[in-house]
């Protein structure tokens, strides 16, 4: 497993992370918790180092199942790097316009969560703490910054950044260009380019640490949904793909299919490989809760990112969505 640098923050995290959203299972379905702490320790054994989960994911259960899964997988699963994120105190997602900082991220609810995840993951301190929402009215307002840093001084955190809320990498630009936020962890992929435009160039100047999520597009990009697909009910991907959107996605993912085998074994794999191949990014974290995902995406490394050529062919397939939360 190759490994990167994390912007300047002296962490060298795994190409391929763990997106362990899944793990949570209050929006993805029934969870195997017998086959999530598999799905972990084989990724510990595969040299995947860096664990992302939230607090909000199944109400701390993805973070529980994180932490008891790492310290049981022995030295490599006690020096793995874990970031989780820190809620709204509305829960919201994405928050209101024009909510103040100071509302949704006061000094108590920040050292509060930052508490709670902790004891949920069974550690001291945590390397990574996101805001798991953002507005961009909050570059320079409110005390989420001061308390975070604070959390760092003593040794809670090693490091904080912010999670950009879907489909808009720009809110967040100036965050990174005041360095303002360490890390950002945005939704990058074939369809969602739009991270390179400015935020991209932003982070490399400033030396801010990239997160690609979502580089599946919920799991478009795996190849496996058609236009008749019918998910769980309550289940993220049915918003997700509500309305004609699915249908959509399907007949552009079609329009992919010559990537497989010339390029790469899975259109899954070509996926990952194409977030890789951006200097911007320092780790990839797609979703995954069984030994077979795990093996699959952890592959993707090994095999480098996609050629440039390719990867100038795969501009033709941006797709610039209007965001709907």
């Amino acid at each position: 497993m190759n490994r990167r640098a994390l912007g300047k923050t002296g962490l060298q995290v795994s190409e391929i992370g763990f997106g362990a959203w899944q793990l949570g299972g209050d929006l993805w379905g029934p969870v195997d918790e017998g086959e999530g702490i598999r799905a972990l320790r084989r990724a510990v054994d595969l040299g995947i180092n860096f664990f992302d989960t939230a607090a909000v994911y199944g109400d701390g259960r993805s973070e529980t199942l994180v932490g008891r899964a790492l310290k049981d997988a022995g030295d490599a699963g006690r020096e793995a790097i874990i970031l989780t994120k820190i809620p709204s105190t509305s829960k919201q997602w994405p928050p209101d316009p024009g909510t103040p900082a100071d509302e949704a991220f006061p000094a108590k609810h920040l050292r509060e969560s930052v508490e709670r995840s902790l004891r949920n993951l069974g550690r001291e301190r945590v390397e990574v703490v996101l805001l798991h929402v953002w507005l961009e009215s909050w570059t320079g307002e409110g005390v989420w910054h001061q308390t975070l840093e604070a959390l760092k001084a003593e040794g809670k955190i090693l490091h904080h950044g912010i999670s950009v809320n879907t489909f808009r990498p720009g809110t967040v630009v100036d965050a990174v260009r005041a360095k303002r936020t360490e890390i950002v962890e945005v939704v990058h992929n074939i369809f969602e380019q739009a991270p390179e435009d400015a935020l991209f160039p932003a982070a490399l100047e400033a030396g801010c640490g990239i997160i690609a999520r979502v580089p599946l597009d919920e799991s478009s990009l795996g190849g496996a949904l058609t236009a008749t697909t019918v998910f769980r009910r309550g289940e993220f991907r049915e918003r997700y793909f509500a309305g004609d959107r699915l249908a959509r996605t399907v007949a552009r993912v079609e329009e992919l299919r010559w990537l497989v085998p010339k390029h790469a074994p899975t259109l899954a794999d070509a996926a990952l490989r194409f977030c890789l191949a951006h200097e911007a990014v320092s780790t990839v974290i797609p979703g995954m809760r069984s030994v077979e995902h795990v093996e699959a995406n952890a592959a993707a490394s090994a095999r480098g990112p996609l050629e440039p050529p390719v990867v100038k062919r795969l501009r033709d397939h941006r797709w610039d969505r209007t965001p709907e939360w």
